[in-house]
């Protein structure tokens, strides 16, 4: 069943005068980390998620059922990765007619990374081509981890915004077929305080500005090492008029000096959300999409959940 979206759109911006509104509706398929959504020509959503060498899935709805695909990478990535983990972090974009999912190879809490490139025409499941290293590298004593990348497409330009930690948030452009970077990182965002917990960027443009969201706090491990009260996941935005910096947030503090509104917290039964994207939904419009854990259920990796609510931007700011 599609969704009304007029329905939808009236209960979940009213109930930001009351708060955070929930997350919406989810069915089948709904476990998932650092999800990224898109859909293709005939309106089917498409989800990719951290896990099973990038898993995906898909629905009809995006309240679902989603419905398990298998991996972008069956065979594990191209990249030479000898003791590192399976890809991870993917983010997914129409680039011309092919269907691009970007993805990190990395090791939990290092800076040994890669950014790298998987291609489908039509994203079913066994039509993904691996292309291997973007040329966004990392290793130990950078200024940043390459992992967490974002293509934004702004006419004629490619973006990729990533990073996680250490100097935070960086930018670099790539080739016009969006396949190689060319250009040395430039840094976007950074939270000079304790561990620099920024990471997982997502650049979106509306209207006349470009919104920068990203993740800070502490996103794993909730089971077996809760972080103290306030430093957990959540999800904040800055912007700018232009995608390549000068964002600031809502006070008008850099998000290169620890700026960083607040788009979404821990709240009612959700936990640490974070690990998000922005997708234009052409019934809802602006949709968060993202992942938390619901207290009700539990607070494992393995148990979070897909969350999704639509963006209000009406204030200048986007709201749920």
């Amino acid at each position: 069943m599609y969704i009304q979206s007029s329905l939808v759109l009236a209960l979940l911006r009213a109930a930001v005068a009351y708060g955070y509104a929930n997350p919406g509706i989810c069915s089948g398929a709904c476990n998932v980390h650092d999800p990224a959504l898109t859909q293709n020509g005939d309106g089917t959503y498409f989800r990719f998620s951290t896990g099973n060498n990038i898993s995906f899935a898909s629905a009809s709805s995006i309240e679902g059922p989603w419905i398990a695909l298998g991996s972008v990478l069956p065979d594990g990535s191209s990249i030479d990765n000898p003791g590192r983990y399976d890809p991870w972090a993917p983010d997914v974009q129409k680039v011309g007619n092919l269907y691009y999912v970007y993805y990190a190879v990395s090791k939990f809490g290092s800076q040994e990374s890669v950014i790298g490139l998987a291609i489908s025409e039509t994203m079913a499941a066994g039509s993904w081509t691996d292309k291997g290293s973007t040329g966004i590298i990392s290793k130990t004593g950078d200024q940043y981890n390459a992992i967490d990348g974002n293509l934004l497409i702004d006419g004629d330009k490619n973006y990729l915004t990533f990073g996680s930690f250490w100097q935070d948030i960086f930018q670099v452009t790539l080739n016009a077929d969006a396949t190689s970077s060319t250009s040395t990182p430039v840094n976007v965002a950074f939270d000079p305080e304790g561990t620099h917990p920024v990471e997982g960027p997502f650049l979106y443009k509306y209207g006349s500005y470009y919104y920068l969201f990203f993740s800070w706090g502490s996103c794993c491990g909730y089971d077996t090492n809760k972080p103290a009260e306030g430093e957990e996941y959540r999800i904040k935005v800055c912007r700018s008029s232009t995608p390549t910096g000068g964002f600031v947030d809502a006070n008008g503090v850099a998000c290169t000096a620890s700026g960083g509104t607040v788009v979404l917290e821990s709240h009612d039964n959700v936990y640490g959300p974070g690990g998000q994207g922005v997708y234009t939904d052409p019934k809802l419009g602006p949709v968060l999409y993202y992942h938390y854990v619901d207290t009700t259920i539990g607070y494992g990796d393995s148990q979070k959940l897909f969350g999704w609510n639509v963006l209000d931007f009406s204030s200048g700011w986007p709201s749920v």
